[in-house]
């Protein structure tokens, strides 16, 4: 639990707070904007108010602000000796691993807090919508928390071991390009790849009144798709954690 407390207090000033509000507020934004520009309306109301908002920003935005967010809290461990001060720390390379993937899932789910927040002020406030954004996509939007944790892990692990930057960022803009294209072709095998779980996520229950699919064949929200994507996500956390504790255990043992 110190490693955890400690990084969320690294956090408290941190500029990842900058990333959590400007990429689904832009998300929101963009889409709904666009939508207004293209077609004029809102044809099925909050349902294309969401749809249009979480589109792009799941299958590209929220696994690169999720890297972004791992490289920012990593970042500090890479300068001048603050690695050797880690890793002298009395606490095991497992605690140290999952106090980095803590305070990354927890800024992720923040993010998705913060889109919530947006797409029903806009909706209130700017275009009038009546009554209030439908209770699935407050079922999704927790599903959506969830499934970025394996993203968070995995980029976290990736951040550890590259002093760069960008470096994993990179890594993923194209998991998550790779992963959407394996989805839109019907590739199956790819849906616990740790992007496309996250997609997935934010696809779920995205279907017009009318029952077209506006991506891929988005699952609708059920206890069967629920459960795949939670269970999918805790599995790929156990092992991405599990993996990285033994990198740093081996990065430990030789400095």
């Amino acid at each position: 639990m110190g490693s955890i407390y400690s990084e969320f207090i690294k956090l408290k000033r941190s500029m990842s707070w900058a990333v959590v509000v400007l990429l689904p507020v832009m998300s929101v934004f963009a889409g709904s904007m666009g939508t207004i520009a293209a077609e004029g309306q809102f044809e099925d109301g909050w349902h294309t108010l969401w749809i249009r908002s979480i589109g792009f920003y799941g299958m590209a935005l929220l696994p690169v602000g999720i890297a972004i967010l791992a490289s920012l809290v990593w970042r500090v461990e890479h300068k001048n000796s603050n690695w050797n001060a880690l890793m002298s720390r009395p606490v095991s390379s497992l605690q140290v691993v999952i106090g980095k993937v803590a305070a990354v899932a927890v800024l992720s789910a923040a993010m998705q807090v913060v889109l919530l927040v947006t797409a029903i002020a806009l909706g209130k406030l700017v275009f009038g919508l009546p009554g209030m954004l439908p209770a699935e996509y407050f079922v999704s939007s927790a599903v959506i928390m969830v499934a970025c944790v394996p993203v968070a892990a995995l980029q976290s692990g990736l951040s550890m071991l590259m002093r760069s930057f960008g470096a994993p960022i990179a890594v993923a803009f194209v998991g998550a390009g790779a992963s959407t294209m394996a989805l839109l072709i019907g590739i199956k095998a790819v849906s616990v790849v740790p992007y496309a779980v996250a997609t997935q996520a934010t696809q779920l229950g995205t279907l017009l009144v009318g029952g077209r699919a506006t991506s891929f064949d988005a699952a609708a929200i059920s206890p069967g798709s629920v459960f795949f994507l939670v269970a999918t996500a805790l599995a790929l956390t156990a092992v991405i954690v599990a993996g990285t504790t033994a990198i740093l255990d081996r990065r430990d043992i030789r400095t």
